[in-house]
């Protein structure tokens, strides 16, 4: 990994000598399933990880540390069975109440899991509470009025991305090696990404989905999850198939190797909506790509190769989520929904929506076309190489909420423009860290298959791993 110039300030590191250590979610499985460590020990030293380093991070909105240490005395199945987790609050989870990032969502307590919830819980994770996100998730910071901004553990002075940016800061500050996130225009891979994480977009169907997102005319919204290690994502995807296995999609199984088959790569860094790339998410970006060359792999450098209304009709839709939180909120989210409360970002986006409202059936048709069309282009290539962000990681307060909405906005559409096609199209899509800036934060590199294909992303993703190795926020002083 590439290095680059000292940090101006420390990082937040939770790792210490406890049980946990640096173990990553499959070692410390393994541990358990031993018996060398009980699961309410892990438990136990993640809730004491979370009190000495959440002041900072501001990552955890909701606690439910005492229903942890009681599930952490019972018997668990699954790959992960005792490891300690936490879940985006965009998921209802019992025994704690769900704000999805807003001060319109009054606070109840929540009698029962989501359908994903049960199906990630399933795997044997203790989930220790609720993570931070911004407003309804429709932004690529963490800096939501309701809690305020979540911090980067890199450097507390830089945002750690959106939407899933507290379950990112949580894994990358150590306090638990997995968590929870979601994906609705690169949700899982931007925070990845600013974190220094493995941030995998799964197949569209693959995983159980966020309840009410049936009604979604495109389905952009995927579940998922935040790793330090390639190995942890690999196998909880093979966990949650044994939970639910989409018949129409292939098995992914247990991958737990490089594959053997060299790929053909197309990679590109020219933005979906024609603004240049940041010289440092391009130079990445080129060096990830002369890397998977000399692994053998075929690799040619393309044009982009979305059209140019796909960014403007996901903007679009973007602005029709927000627009029907506003005015349907207490029938979507909870009938004590307060429109009057939500932030300016989410009534940006839906007064930017009303102006264009009329073409909404256009712009529906555009993106399933779109999407119809993004799965050929796998005819000629395995995989899309491009950056995962136009550029660095921005400091809190670039894109928060203080800022102007037409200002905002544009800085958004400049920042998180390559992951939304994916989100349109359904297919899978893995943020890798493969490199750092000049301020020494974490800067993510994207991989993109095909329909079905997560195998052949975490194969390819093991074996860059293997070749340039990640670092963890090393242990030592916090900030």
């Amino acid at each position: 990994m590439t290095e680059g110039e000292p940090m101006t300030k420390p990082h937040i590191s939770a790792y210490g000598d406890d049980v946990l250590g640096t173990l990553d979610g499959t070692a410390l499985a393994e541990k358990i399933k031993s018996k060398e460590i009980k699961p309410v020990d892990a438990v136990q030293a993640a809730i004491q990880r979370a009190r000495s380093v959440n002041p900072m991070l501001n990552a955890i909105v909701t606690e439910t540390f005492d229903h942890a240490l009681e599930r952490g005395g019972q018997q668990l199945t699954g790959p992960f069975a005792g490891v300690p987790t936490f879940i985006k609050d965009t998921d209802d989870a019992e025994n704690a109440p769900t704000f999805m990032g807003s001060l319109a969502i009054p606070a109840h307590l929540k009698k029962r899991n989501s359908s994903y919830v049960k199906q990630f819980l399933s795997l044997g994770f203790i989930s220790l509470g609720k993570t931070a996100l911004p407003e309804f998730g429709l932004t690529a910071t963490t800096e939501p009025l309701l809690s305020g901004p979540t911090r980067n553990p890199w450097n507390p002075d830089y945002s750690t991305g959106g939407s899933s940016g507290g379950s990112a800061a949580l894994v990358a500050a150590g306090v638990v090696p997995i968590a929870h996130g979601n994906d609705g225009g690169g949700s899982i891979r931007i925070p990845a990404s600013c974190c220094g994480l493995v941030g995998l977009k799964s197949t569209r169907g693959r995983l159980k989905p966020m309840e009410g997102t049936e009604l979604m005319p495109v389905k952009i919204v995927h579940q998922g999850m935040l790793s330090r290690t390639v190995r942890d994502t690999a196998l909880f995807f093979a966990g949650a198939e044994q939970y639910y296995k989409n018949p129409k999609l292939p098995a992914i199984g247990l991958v737990e190797h490089p594959g053997k088959k060299r790929l053909n790569i197309g990679f590109f860094t020219q933005t979906p909506f024609g603004r240049p790339c940041h010289p440092e998410s391009l130079a990445l970006t080129h060096r990830t790509a002369s890397l998977c060359e000399e692994l053998g792999h075929s690799v040619r450098e393309i044009p982009c190769p979305f059209e140019g209304n796909l960014a403007d009709d996901f903007a679009s839709y973007w602005g029709m989520m927000a627009f029907s939180i506003r005015f349907y909120g207490k029938l979507m989210m909870n009938p004590g929904f307060d429109k009057s409360r939500i932030d300016p970002w989410t009534l940006g986006l839906s007064r930017l929506y009303q102006k264009s409202m009329l073409k909404t059936p256009l712009m529906i048709i555009r993106l399933k076309k779109a999407a119809k069309k993004f799965k050929t282009m796998f005819e000629t290539f395995d995989i899309f190489l491009c950056p995962t962000l136009a550029h660095p990681t921005p400091e809190i307060g670039y894109i928060g909420p203080d800022v102007p909405f037409d200002e905002a906005f544009e800085r958004v559409m400049n920042y998180a423009s390559f992951t939304p096609a994916q989100n349109v199209s359904g297919t899978p899509a893995i943020s890798l860290p493969m490199g750092t800036d000049a301020n020494g934060m974490p800067m993510g590199v994207q991989f993109a298959a095909g329909h079905g294909m997560e195998r052949q992303l975490l194969e390819l993703a093991f074996e860059l791993e293997e070749a340039r190795p990640w670092p963890l926020i090393a242990p030592g002083p916090t900030a």
